[in-house]
């Protein structure tokens, strides 16, 4: 028994085996993809001062995909691919936090049976710390799509792409020695670079600027919406007098040498303090400059915080405009209706015509040939009913078109009586009788009127995207359900053969025991 089900267990095995190769060449031979086309625009963008475009115009390479057939309903999606072109690139225009995001927005102009502009967007955000020339990254794909409503054509025509920078919300610190930040005047003896604090001081970096005379300054830009000023808070300090864009910040005015709430302070060298703040600054580029108010008593800078708040929009300042290098290229995509019927490829429609001729009142004995054109085979049985009376004849038309993107068959039906009268006569001795049988003469017209929608060459070459152009499966292939069944069978057979041999196996070794 163990030797008949190891037996057994094989043949099903290879059985099963042949079922999914059937399946596997059932899913290879599923309907042909949609077309589309691929259209590749290269771009120059440029900006001013402040932008991320920091060395020359950056060139850009895109590729935009648009499917060239679809039915209403069906959405219009458009892909657009973009990466650098050569070396240029963009560049962070200022020190930054990491999360700093890329934004690209294109502009599709749609025109045709509907009017309108789609805008694929796509962004990317920055891993790092940024600073000023920093590379951006950019995002690898933009997308939009649109609702067809109505079939016809519309000409997809890409247009001007504009690449934003949107900086994160957070803090960038900048110490005292930074190449940005300005003193007047520079270096000793008025301004001296305490380098190597004791890190007991908690100076930002260790080292802090001082200075003792009576209207020295130091300036510092910054991109951002806020700015405060770190500093020691010590006994020999003095007042310190702070500017924003040229005009007295509020609060004015900061005296080191005192605490928070005003009363003079016994502390000495109490480093990283902040000391100063202004906030609310509308985002963008801004000037803050400290002034030491008092002679012989210490102003002193150990860093500024520039402060960033999160952003509802990209600003404006870092905008970056592409326009195309070369002339406006365009796509027609065809829409065509969704609620026509149409036959499927092997020429059969969904639903026949039938023909119902008018009614005749023929007489006598009609003789007739019914005859169809040119495509539509009628089939005629008309009934009569000796004496006729009112002959109602009723035509079914089949038509058989070629196959094509959406017939529309018309059937025309005209029905012509011929009456010819063959009397007979018999003599019964009761008289002579007359009988006649009508014939209708029938003459039917159908004809099919096959619309074929106008092919449109686009600008550009069309791709299919898994199989033939039309869009359609192939139909002169194996039927899909036809192997699964041919596969079924074999297991079945494989199965029953197995058992009928090892039974008989069985039985002929208990004869010979």
């Amino acid at each position: 028994m163990v030797r008949w089900g190891a037996g057994l267990r094989g043949t099903v095995a290879v059985s099963v085996l042949g079922l999914l190769s059937g399946a596997l060449v059932t899913l290879a031979s599923g309907p042909a993809g949609a077309n589309t086309a691929e259209l590749v625009v290269d771009y120059r963008c440029t900006g001013g001062p402040g932008t991320i475009v920091q060395n020359g115009p950056v060139k850009l390479r895109t590729k935009v995909t648009v499917p060239t057939t679809l039915s209403v309903g069906e959405p219009l999606n458009i892909g657009w691919a973009l990466d650098y072109k050569d070396a240029s690139r963009f560049g962070s225009p200022d020190y930054f936090a990491p999360g700093g995001k890329v934004a690209v927005t294109g502009n599709i102009e749609l025109s045709g049976v509907w009017t309108g502009t789609l805008k694929p967007m796509g962004s990317a955000e920055q891993s790092g710390q940024l600073e000023p020339g920093t590379i951006l990254e950019l995002p690898a794909n933009l997308s939009d799509s649109a609702h067809t409503e109505e079939a016809g054509t519309v000409k997809v025509t890409p247009r001007k792409l504009f690449v934003d920078f949107t900086p994160p919300a957070g803090e960038v610190m900048v110490n005292d020695d930074d190449q940005r930040v300005k003193y007047q005047p520079a270096g000793p003896p008025t301004w001296t670079d305490e380098n190597d604090q004791p890190a007991n001081n908690n100076d930002y970096h260790y080292d802090i600027h001082r200075t003792l005379e009576k209207g020295a300054e130091a300036s510092f830009e910054f991109t951002g919406t806020g700015i405060e000023y770190v500093a020691q808070r010590d006994f020999r300090a003095g007042k310190v007098l702070f500017f924003i864009d040229g005009k007295a910040a509020t609060p004015a005015y900061v005296d080191a040498s005192k605490n928070s709430n005003g009363t003079p302070s016994n502390d000495a060298n109490k480093g990283g303090l902040t000391l100063w703040k202004f906030h609310g600054l509308k985002y963008g580029k801004h000037l803050v400059k400290i002034v030491n108010d008092e002679q012989g008593k210490w102003t002193q800078l150990d860093a500024f915080r520039v402060i960033t708040k999160e952003l509802a929009e990209p600003p404006t300042e870092h905008r970056a405009t592409c326009t195309l290098v070369s002339a406006p290229v365009s796509v027609n995509v065809t829409i065509s209706g969704g609620g026509t019927q149409s036959p499927d490829p092997s020429g059969t429609p969904t639903v026949p015509p039938t023909c119902v001729p008018p009614t005749s009142t023929p007489t006598g004995t009609p003789t007739g040939t019914p005859s169809a054109t040119p495509t539509c085979n009628p089939t005629n049985t008309p009934t009569n009913t000796p004496p006729p009376t009112t002959p109602t004849p009723t035509c079914i038309i089949t038509p058989t078109p070629t196959p094509s993107p959406s017939p529309s068959p018309t059937c025309r039906s005209t029905t012509t009586p011929t009456p010819t009268s063959t009397p007979s006569s018999s003599n019964t001795g009761q008289g002579n009788t007359s009988t006649s049988t009508p014939k209708p003469t029938l003459t039917v017209t159908a004809t099919v009127t096959p619309t074929r929608a106008t092919p449109t060459t686009p600008q550009v070459t069309v791709v299919p995207s898994g199989g033939a152009q039309t869009g359609e499966a192939s139909d002169d292939g194996p039927s899909g359900m036809g192997l699964i069944g041919g596969g079924t069978a074999m297991v079945i057979g494989s199965v029953l053969g197995g058992v009928a041999l090892k039974r008989r196996q069985a039985a002929h070794v208990r004869g010979r025991g």
